[in-house]
Formats: C-alpha cells, structure tokens, sequence
C-alpha cells in the first residue's frame, strides 16, 4: 500500500470477462510467435463469493475467462482477479482440446497476482517457460497476448509505452505499486497475459480505463519479481510498508522555514503515523522526511530509482516484509536517521476489498455481528459510498484518526436483525457499530463472544458508538428463542455459534 490515502474512483476496471459474451476484435497484423503460443494459456473459472451482510449465505455463481503463461518451475502466472473466490478452474492451450483441472498455489490481491498449477504433468509438454525481463523504457513498443472477449485464439496487439508510475489496482481498490501504461489494446479476457518486449516478458496485462479508448496497465516485473520472491518459503506474505500519512507542504516557503528545515533539503512533512506501526514510534507529526535508503526525497515525495521518478513508496515496494529501511528526518531543525523494519501495517478498517475468505460472524437473538469491511459496506451496491449510513461512511473514510485504541483488532457492526419477538424495537440499532456489551469493550469480534457470557441483572445490555441509550435484551427470552430463531432463518447448523451464550 501507498503510504497516502487510498484513492477512491472507478476508473480502473479489471479484465475477467463472463465466457458468454462474444464480440468481434480487430486485430493487428503482428502475429505471435508459434513456440510462445503454446506458452499462453486459456484460463477458465466458476466464482462463487459471500453475502457479507448475512454471511451464512453465498452470492450466485459466476463463470469468466482469462489468460496465463507458463513461467519457470512449471507454473502459471496468471492475474488473481482471474482466479479469486474460485470453486472450480481449468486451462487449455491454444492448439489443444483438452481442458486440465487447475489449482491455486499462491494468490496475492494486493498486487493482483496468483500462481496456478496443474497436477497432470502432461500438460506441459511441447511448453517453454516464459522469462522476465526488465521494466520497459517510455516511447517503447510493447505486444499484448491473451485471449480477449472470451476467443479461443491467441490475439496479440501492439502499443507504446507512455507512461510508468504509481497507480491504484483495482481487484482490491485500495492497493498502490507500480504501472505501465500503453496504448496497446487490452480488452477483458486479456487479464493475466503477457506483455512481450525482445522475447521477454515486461509486464502482465490487468485493467483499463473505462472512460478512454486503447489505454491500458500492466503490472511490472519489478512487481511480478516481488511476488515471485515472496512465495519462495510456500507463503505469501504481501507488500509492506511503513505506515504513515504525510503533506507536500514544503512546497510553501513559510512553511519550510517555519519547521526550521535547511534550505537547501527537500522532503515531506508526516501527518500521521498508524497505530501498530513501524513508525508510531519513531516518527512524530511534523517531522520532515528527507531521505529513504539515501534516496533524496522531493517535495512531492518522489525520488529518482533505475533512471524513473517515483513516489517514494517504491523503495518499500521492492523488498520484503522483514527487511529494513533506513529513514532520514527532520525535527525541530535537528536531523535524525533510523532503521525500521517493513510491516504489513495494515489499518484496523481496511480499504482493500477482500477474497477467498469466509466471512465470521455471531448470531445472537436475532442480531448478526460481523466485522466491518469494504466488503460490507459494498453490499449497499455499485454506487456503496453515496448509500451507506453517515455513521459508517464518516468512520471507514476516518478511522485511522478515531481510533486511538491499540487492543482494537475490528469495528463490530449489527449488520441484520433477524425479525423475532425477542428484538422487537430493535431496528434502529441496525448498521450500527458496537462499542460495548455488557460492560466489556468489544475489539473484535472474539470480544463479543466473550462479553454474551456475561449478564446484567439477567438482561444483555449492547452499546453502539454514539448511540444515546443501550439495546437491551431479556436472556431468558433470548434462552427461549434463539434456537428458534436459527431455524427460521436457517442458519446452517455447522455455522451455528460454538458455545453457549446463555
């Protein structure tokens, strides 16, 4: 992740496309090499994700299409929005019949990658993995493979560089690293194909813009290579970072001379640092960030790295989580140098939409606790951010600030109220987030198991954030209807709360 503020906007869209849709494409006149084309692979996958409201239930299932390419040690690569929330994948080349059942081995949607395998070996044969090249300078031609708009035929088109820098991904709308952008055409069904420079890989094809016409992304290899790196131990571990806001203010000369920074020094003035962090206690708001690993930082926090101007951030970005980085400041005028390790440094409410996980949650008379997330808050639909109560919109745009808890883990939230006797009058508390149950402070989610053991006088008494009066619930009614309740709505038995509440 940026160390800024994620960006919200629907600019970029992913490339998975639904096996149904069948429209005509040009192509080019380049053709693609016959040995590369048993290389690229066909990618098909039946989704099926979780209704994050009442999360017992599944959403519809979904069938799409992509590419991959085979890279060494007998793998694919593919992009993950090609193979997220998957029950079912298969992969076929492109002058053979047979499809083989696939696997993912590693997925990683932060930065929209995934590995695939495939178990019968022979499906390898007559392949030649693809290598990695470097990434590609502006001005430079560049060719897309894939099989767009759900063909069965290698199409390849070609196109210029234009442009290198950091840019949101889409599949988790949160996530910041490095893009190429070129002109070569990349519709849906592109997704996860190569993009070839002198015989060598040079990015992977992954979104477009919507409201332009021939301009496409690709994720780079100095992307692809940390991701690579990433799973060599069998696990995915993610981009780190270090966990902070920051201002362009030096920009403003009064400003500069005010924070009694050198004149002739560039850099950024930190904001605020995130809880947990690698720097919550190191860096302070107004310290001035001048250097990161001896790179000079600019007052648009940028700095010069293989030739390419950059947010800072990249210098995270190509290492792992664990390795250190050493940061120099700025504070009341006297410079400083640390050494801090790079952390996941994930915020307590996430901006990033998540996948291939099973939502928890607790059903307790009626009431469904879940955790809040994009997820949740997307089910009010495409137009999420403009519906969602003001409570919740207020606390997911501004939690890093609210928050000042370090025990806090996740915003609980009563996502539905399941209709009973019991919670009658309940209904304004839905969509409310939690503050306390029964006297204990609810964290997480694990925290409100624990706080339905206890009791008040024999009621249960919840608190909502800003909320002028508690939900209160009689237990012995709640003892008498809640079995009942689980069976009216059917809350599937192996779903059903372990323990006893009452």
């Amino acid at each position: 992740m940026s160390f800024t503020e994620a960006k919200w906007n629907n600019t970029n869209v992913l490339l998975l496309i639904a096996s149904v849709l069948i429209i005509p494409l040009t192509l080019t006149a380049a053709s693609p090499q016959p040995q590369m084309e048993k290389s690229v692979i066909l990618i098909r996958g039946v989704s099926q994700s979780y209704n994050y409201s009442m999360p017992w239930k599944q959403t519809g299932m979904s069938r799409g299409s992509g590419t991959g390419f085979i890279i060494d040690g007998r793998r694919i690569l593919t992009n993950a929005h090609n193979v997220s929330n998957s029950k079912y994948i298969e992969v076929k080349k492109q002058d053979k019949a047979r499809r083989f059942p696939a696997q993912v081995a590693f997925i990683g949607h932060d930065c929209d990658l995934a590995i695939l395998t495939v178990a019968d070996e022979s499906f390898y044969d007559g392949t030649e993995p693809l290598e990695l090249g470097n990434v590609p300078r502006t001005n430079t031609t560049v060719s897309t493979y894939g099989f767009p708009m759900g063909g069965e035929l290698i199409s390849v088109t070609e196109g210029v560089v234009s442009r290198v820098q950091m840019d949101n991904y889409a599949h988790t709308g949160a996530d910041s690293h490095l893009v190429i952008q070129t002109d070569a055409a990349i519709n849906p069904g592109n997704s996860g194909g190569p993009v070839m420079q002198n015989g060598k890989v040079v990015g992977v094809a992954f979104q477009g813009l919507r409201q332009a016409d021939n301009i496409g992304y690709m994720i780079p290899t100095t992307v692809i290579r940390h991701f690579l790196t990433d799973i060599d131990d069998s696990r995915y571990d993610a981009f780190g970072s270090l966990g902070f806001t920051f201002y362009p203010g030096l920009h403003s000369v009064a400003y500069k001379e005010y924070l009694k920074v050198p004149e002739q020094v560039e850099g950024i003035i930190i904001l605020k640092t995130l809880l947990n962090s690698s720097v919550e206690n190191v860096l302070q708001s107004e310290d001035v960030l001048a250097q990161i690993d001896k790179y000079d930082i600019d007052n648009d926090g940028k700095v010069w790295i293989d030739g390419l101007h950059l947010m800072m951030s990249e210098v995270i970005e190509r290492k792992q989580i664990g390795e250190t980085v050493e940061l120099t400041f700025y504070r009341n005028g006297v410079v400083h140098s640390e050494k801090l390790d790079i952390r996941l440094n994930r915020p307590v409410l996430g901006y990033a939409r998540q996948y291939d996980r099973k939502p928890d949650y607790i059903v307790f008379a009626g009431l469904t606790f879940v955790d809040l997330s994009r997820n949740f808050l997307e089910t009010w639909g495409g137009s999420w951010i403009g519906s969602i109560p003001h409570s919740l919109r207020y606390l997911f745009f501004y939690s890093r600030q609210l928050n000042e808890e370090h025990k806090r883990k996740q915003y609980v939230v009563i996502s539905e109220i399941l209709s009973d006797e019991v919670n009658a009058y309940a209904g304004v508390f839905k969509n409310q987030p939690v503050e306390k149950i029964n006297g204990i402070d609810i964290w997480s989610l694990a925290d409100v198991r624990r706080a339905l053991d206890r009791s008040e006088n024999g009621f249960c008494l919840i608190d909502v954030m800003g909320g002028d009066r508690p939900l209160i619930l009689d237990l012995e009614k709640v003892k008498q209807r809640h079995p009942a309740i689980l069976q009216q709505y059917r809350i599937p038995a192996e779903t059903r709360i372990e323990g006893d509440f009452l």
